[in-house]
């Protein structure tokens, strides 16, 4: 007896290396044609960069004329934002990667964006945690909240991590008096606290806490002292209200991780870098300013976790050169024109569809064959 069995065509080679050929064509075809787009907001970001790039660039020379040199082998791209690895007002340890590539002024573009997607508008009232422990994410986010023409209500903590604003008469605090009083910036925090551990400079050597104490002092700020980490968080609120008066305050940003502002260690661990707009429920127990805003339906823009934030917007990770303003996928992304990808997948169909009718490919054929003996 005789079975009918069917056995596929195998495609020759000709056939395959056509393939082959018809493939990469339309590949280089549509990389070829493809072009850069501006991302929206294109004109804000590039001007907060801008005036980024001009504030980090008068802290350099006020660094320099301090007589603080720049070290080349921590600070490579000869941003005058990297500090030292221990002085009286470093509260803790810090990564030295982290400054290196938080020192962009791009990161003004960043910010940009996600107050836009808090929906802010010019006049708006926000709300900021600086930390001296990012001076450039602090001037990232004051480049972006002057070009958007928001009202900032600002608390600053005077002491650093390690490789932060940690120069003991050169703190954050003076970086953003340098730049106000140099017209850079038109704005200045409300108040500093010593920062470090509850925000009350818990575990710091008598020293630290002097030279702390004096660069607020210097500085004319006023101190906001606490006895216990709820009283220090119901401090800061206080004090945003009190500013913010009848005029709701439309976003929270805070810089780093101080736990008056994220929460303790558990805390800090519910909060991903980035625009938050509601309140995680296993942070619902954690008391911080940014778990009482978004209690109270108030964005949060959270500014940590540097390395994984710049490669989410196409910015610099390795910094070993001044970063160019502008340059990053938060300004332009790359779009391919959708009629030459058309056409491509459209020849490569049709190349599918000839092989198949000629049964290079997909075509099957019956062969007859006698079954042996036993079967």
């Amino acid at each position: 007896m005789k079975s009918v069995y069917w056995q596929p065509h195998r495609a020759g080679r000709p056939a395959l290396v056509t393939m082959a050929l018809l493939s990469i064509g339309a590949l280089l075809l549509v990389e070829s044609h493809r072009r850069r787009v501006a991302e929206r907001y294109y004109e804000e970001k590039v001007a907060a960069a801008h005036l980024a790039a001009d504030c980090m660039e008068t802290i350099k020379q006020r660094r320099i004329a301090l007589g603080h040199p720049i070290d080349p082998a921590v600070d490579p791209a000869q941003t005058g934002l990297i500090g030292a690895a221990l002085t009286p007002a470093t509260s803790t340890a810090g990564r030295l990667a982290a400054k290196r590539i938080s020192a962009n002024p791009n990161f003004a573009a960043i910010v940009v964006a996600l107050l836009k997607r808090a929906g802010v508008q010019p006049g708006d009232t926000v709300a900021i945690g600086y930390s001296g422990s990012f001076p450039g994410l602090n001037i990232a986010v004051e480049a972006a909240v002057q070009t958007l023409d928001l009202r900032p209500i600002g608390i600053s903590s005077a002491a650093a991590s390690q490789w932060g604003a940690n120069l003991p008469d050169f703190l954050w605090l003076d970086m953003e008096k340098t730049l106000y009083d140099e017209g850079k910036i038109h704005f200045r925090s409300r108040a500093a606290s010593l920062g470090g551990i509850e925000d009350r400079g818990l575990g710091m050597s008598d020293q630290t806490q002097q030279t702390l104490r004096q660069g607020i002092a210097r500085t004319g700020l006023a101190t906001i002292e606490a006895e216990n980490f709820t009283q220090s968080v119901e401090r800061r609120m206080q004090l945003y209200q009190d500013q913010a008066g009848s005029k709701p305050i439309k976003c929270y940003i805070n810089i780093g991780g101080g736990a008056t502002s994220v929460g303790k260690s558990l805390g800090k661990k519910q909060f991903h870098s980035g625009l938050h707009t509601r309140l995680p429920a296993r942070a619902r127990n954690i008391d911080s300013v940014m778990t009482r805003f978004l209690a109270a339906g108030v964005p949060v823009i959270h500014l940590i976790r540097v390395r994984a934030l710049a490669g989410r917007y196409g910015l610099e990770t390795e910094p070993r050169s001044p970063a160019i303003v502008g340059q990053g996928e938060v300004f332009e992304r790359y779009q391919y024109n959708a009629w030459y990808a058309a056409a491509a997948l459209a020849g490569i169909l049709a190349m599918l569809g000839l092989l198949n009718r000629r049964g290079g490919v997909a075509g099957r054929r019956p062969s007859l064959s006698t079954p042996q003996s036993g079967q």
